[in-house]
């Protein structure tokens, strides 16, 4: 069996785990055995150059996120957490650290054992990361499960049962299509766009058509507001402030619900391809529970406008949101450290 730093990785649980972590693009959700989700906060660090060409952490979380785009040049930015999977070994380490340490009371002192949901599709290596930065913190055992279980888990899905249930989870760095039976999956496809991509598209849209460079806060915020994945006839409007490319003088303009529409297209469209791999992908006896249960939609790219809409005409099935769409992956999590014998079955898949 390997071992990492001389410890045997948690291959097959046994009692409890005490938490667990939605390492997520965008957000990182901690859920304490007995206590429920504990903090939700963006997976982003602020850091300072120090001397020696070393880095010195100054926010993390909710205060590091309120400094993007505001910081002078000796202070950046960063996401340790790149489509689901860790991208800077140090900060990252440095987050989980801080926020294991916000999350637990002063007398929990004993090392953890921590259960950390990762994208279907991670490498060898980019699980061997995950392992390593839990270890590092102090865990006492570390257990990856998928996420597209969780999630599953999470909103509610009977996934322990032999009936097919497909998933879809949009989130900040990817989107997975999850076909699940027995607790495990049957089949997955996965793709690097998600709500990054989204915002990313957005501000490309507004410097090209408006001339007017924008950050990734104002990005999310408008896409938020005014992003649709079909027209419902109905035009929303909104005024965005930034910074004029040609003059550089700070500019508000006003951007429309159809501008945002074409700037998210290509992102949704690779959702919906997706979408129609899976179910070209999927076995014909559980194809016929999906027509009849219909498709469950988790992440924060499912709540965008006319969502369900879109899809249902794409696939001709039934869409269904998780009405916790974006704590799904977290309270799946949450779920399966409570309970060993549901822990056990997933840790196998």
């Amino acid at each position: 069996m390997t071992r990492f730093n001389g410890r045997t990785p948690w291959s097959r649980p046994y009692g409890t785990a005490d938490i667990s972590i939605d390492l997520g693009t965008a957000n990182t959700l901690v859920y304490i055995r007995g206590r429920g989700i504990v903090l939700n906060e963006p997976s982003v660090v602020a850091v300072r150059e120090v001397a020696g060409g070393k880095q010195e952490v100054v926010a993390v979380g909710l205060e590091a996120k309120a400094l993007v785009g505001k910081t002078p040049h000796s202070i950046t930015t960063i996401r340790p957490i790149k489509e689901g999977v860790i991208a800077d070994y140090d900060l990252a380490k440095e987050m989980l650290e801080h926020f294991i340490r916000r999350s637990r009371r002063p007398w929990q002192l004993a090392k953890p054992s921590i259960v950390v949901t990762l994208p279907h599709g991670v490498t060898e290596i980019e699980k061997r990361a995950v392992e390593e930065a839990g270890y590092s913190i102090g865990a006492k055992r570390i257990l990856l499960i998928k996420e597209p279980i969780a999630a599953a888990i999470g909103a509610g899905l009977p996934v322990l049962e032999p009936i097919g249930n497909m998933l879809v989870d949009i989130g900040g760095g990817t989107t997975e299509v999850a076909v699940l039976s027995l607790a495990g999956i049957v089949y997955c496809h996965s793709v690097r766009v998600g709500g990054d991509a989204m915002d990313e598209k957005i501000i490309e849209m507004v410097k090209r058509k408006h001339r007017l460079y924008i950050g990734e806060q104002t990005a999310e915020k408008v896409k938020i507001a005014l992003g649709s994945a079909c027209s419902d006839g109905t035009v929303y409007r909104a005024r965005i402030k930034g910074r004029d490319s040609v003059s550089g003088l700070p500019k508000i303009v006003e951007v429309t619900s159809e501008e945002i529409a074409e700037a998210i297209a290509v992102p949704l469209r690779a959702v919906v391809n997706a979408i129609k791999t899976a179910l070209a992908n999927t076995p014909p006896a559980l194809a016929g529970d999906i027509v009849e249960r219909g498709i469950i939609m988790t992440g924060g790219g499912a709540l965008i406008r006319n969502m369900d809409i879109r899809l249902q005409r794409e696939t001709g099935l039934p869409i269904l949101i998780d009405k916790d769409a974006l704590l799904s992956v977290a309270l799946g999590g949450g779920k399966a450290i409570e309970d060993p014998e549901l822990l056990e079955a997933i840790s196998n898949s």
